[in-house]
């Protein structure tokens, strides 16, 4: 089984780290800058940093927190929000992210992800995805949740992994910020198509929900959360013991 990762995600809105329910209703949280620096501090393995209205703004990426942020953590940072050409993986990469997560971007364009992985290598292409159920199948969301695309999920996955992404983050809709545990139909559904570290997104409400799904779904790589860990429900080095101790490998 692969060491697995625990990965926190700051989704920022106006400067401001922001979380919500189903991708609704959110509210203030704090500093990302802050948040960052206090997740490097405590173990964290990865980070990612959402700018989650700059797509439906039609706008470029906050640069100035991103810099900001990738200048307070020496850990791998993952970054997105409003990617839509390969000068934007460039101003990103630039600013100190490790990793490009392209979403709606890539779904206006998708050749996007084999022109920035033809530039930058698979490893650096990564391609997030907001599904959620819809008439009996996963069907993918654009625009952080708020637009329908018709397409669907499994297909889209494959497409991006053919065409370079080197990795994937899952973001169920329907489980977002429920903390009733992650998605583990539409994850294994995922992780049987594509050949690329999968990274959970949405749902984790306690330490059990990372082990259920390690457990559950060996070929998942990471599980990625954002309430939990900012509003102090669980603390990273202790989740790490717990899920070392159900003899899952975990990065220490």
């Amino acid at each position: 089984m692969i060491t697995k990762r625990i990965i926190p995600c700051l989704d920022v809105k106006d400067g401001r780290v922001v979380k919500g329910t189903n991708f609704l209703g959110l509210r203030d949280v704090d500093s990302p800058v802050e948040l960052a620096s206090y997740y490097y501090d405590h173990n964290a393995d990865e980070l990612v940093f959402y700018d989650i209205t700059a797509s439906a703004e039609g706008r470029a990426l906050f640069t100035d927190i991103l810099t900001q942020v990738a200048s307070t953590i020496f850990i791998p940072l993952t970054v997105g929000g409003g990617i839509n050409s390969v000068d934007d993986f460039e101003r990103v990469l630039q600013c100190g992210a490790d990793k490009v997560s392209v979403n709606s971007g890539a779904l206006r364009d998708p050749s996007l992800i084999e022109a920035a992985a033809k530039k930058y290598g698979n490893q650096c292409v990564v391609l997030s995805v907001d599904a959620k159920r819809v008439d009996g199948r996963f069907e993918v969301f654009a625009k952080g949740g708020r637009e329908a695309t018709g397409r669907d999920l499994l297909d889209w996955v494959r497409f991006g992994v053919e065409h370079g992404a080197g990795e994937i983050v899952l973001n169920s809709i329907d489980t977002d910020g429920v903390k009733q545990g992650f998605d583990i139909p539409m994850l294994s559904a995922v992780c049987e198509v594509v050949n690329v570290p999968v990274i959970a997104s949405g749902g984790a409400g306690c330490a059990l929900d990372f082990i259920t799904l390690f457990e559950t779904l060996p070929k998942v790589d990471a599980g990625l959360a954002a309430s939990i860990f900012h509003f102090g429900q669980v603390a990273i080095p202790r989740l790490k013991e717990m899920i070392a101790m159900c003899d899952i490998p975990m990065r220490q």
